[in-house]
């Protein structure tokens, strides 16, 4: 049987997902190992997210439309990413996950995608005060 092929995008649905990144921002904003990296005001960058997910879900390619190639590890070379802040990235988008009721196969696959980008986006090593 062929069936049309599942995109994660329709399955999470465009007010879902931005539900998810404003979720996840206001953790990012009140993290304390996260807070030094990102700007005061999130609002572009949840913006841009939106539209990175979005694509990376397998939506409209509304990010590279308006900002060319992700290009991920590049953009996100001038901030130190440690495992620590990968770590603490993901833990704050479990949260809101968890806030909005994501569940089942779709939280667990989209989960595991974030955790390998999570890591690959490390750059830096966590310093000794980190690990204290």
């Amino acid at each position: 049987m062929t069936g049309k092929p599942i995109i994660p995008y329709e399955e999470i649905g465009a007010e879902r997902l931005s539900l998810l990144i404003d979720a996840f921002y206001a953790r990012v904003a009140e993290h304390p190992k996260l807070k030094p990296i990102f700007p005061s005001d999130l609002s572009e960058t949840a913006r841009k997210q939106k539209q990175f997910m979005t694509q990376y879900l397998g939506g409209p390619n509304l990010y590279s439309e308006e900002h060319g190639h992700p290009r991920l590890k590049a953009r996100h070379h001038p901030f130190p990413i440690t495992p620590e802040r990968a770590q603490a990235w993901l833990e704050c988008m479990h949260d809101a996950m968890d806030e909005i009721g994501l569940e089942g196969k779709f939280r667990e696959v989209f989960f595991q995608r974030l955790v390998m980008t999570a890591h690959h986006m490390v750059n830096e090593q966590d310093s000794e005060e980190e690990l204290e």
